[in-house]
């Protein structure tokens, strides 16, 4: 096995596109399988049952397609740290954003999450309609999604929101914007930092869709400081920012043991 994985071994080159092909591919079909049904139930389900059914079903497509990235595809994600989350009501879960996988790596494994999307993904026909059966914020009217994360959060959802507002470009992190602490001291609820990590940069700002991923891939998530919610939103922005920054630029390098079945 060792030397199939050997850096130019075409074999394992083939591999690789093989994988990045099938992950993609189950990807979009898991999304074009529910589509018809979030599109249908929308109107229909009054909007707390359409959002418990749409998250639910969101969280178990996106388990199932981890667990197949991990059987057929190479990849290796050790998520265990999120579960001590479940059942800890409301919190605003504010992650490092360095990939295209970080919202499906975090909602697998927390059914209740409200998540902040770009508005032009809550359109796509790919993702729109489970997004917004699930009832998750677009991010482009800044007030409404303050207003929308507070009623979320007071509702008993944990909220996922990346402070730097798009795929990291220049690592560790990028500056990070005040919102989390603006809906922080709007809601009263505290702020749990989430760590992301890769062992390469894979679906990242810099790399191509179609780009093949180099495997086996490590993913690893860690709980990192708890912050209480702070009346100075800027203050909070820059806290975060620098805690953030200190943990991704000093992390562990030992990515290559996380092995856990996702």
């Amino acid at each position: 096995m060792t030397e199939l994985r050997r850096p130019g071994n075409p074999w394992w080159i083939a591999y690789e596109y093989g994988a990045m092909l099938l992950g993609l591919g189950t990807l979009a079909l898991l999304c074009l399988s529910w589509l018809p049904f979030a599109l249908l139930l929308y109107p229909l389900l009054p909007r707390r049952l359409g959002q418990a059914l749409g998250r639910a079903t969101i969280s178990f497509g996106f388990r199932l397609y981890l667990r197949i990235l991990t059987l057929f595809c190479g990849c290796r994600f050790d998520l265990s740290a999120l579960d001590q989350l479940r059942d800890e009501g409301p919190l605003i879960l504010a992650a490092n954003h360095p990939s295209l996988l970080d919202a499906v790596l975090i909602v697998s494994r927390l059914p209740n999450v409200v998540c902040v999307m770009k508005a032009a993904l809550m359109d796509n026909l790919l993702f729109g309609a489970a997004a917004r059966l699930a009832r998750y914020i677009r991010n482009n009217a800044p007030l409404e999604m303050i207003l929308g994360a507070r009623e979320e959060l007071q509702a008993g959802a944990q909220l996922l929101i990346f402070p730097e507002g798009t795929r990291t470009a220049h690592f560790p992190l990028d500056p990070c914007s005040p919102s989390v602490g603006l809906i922080a001291g709007r809601s009263k609820v505290p702020v749990q930092t989430l760590l992301i990590e890769f062992s390469t940069p894979y679906l990242g700002k810099a790399w191509p869709l179609f780009r093949r991923p180099t495997l086996p891939l490590h993913v690893r998530i860690r709980l990192g400081r708890r912050f209480p919610p702070a009346a100075n939103a800027q203050a909070l922005a820059v806290e975060l920012e620098a805690y953030l920054r200190h943990e991704l630029e000093n992390a562990p390098p030992n990515m290559s043991t996380a092995a856990v079945l996702a």
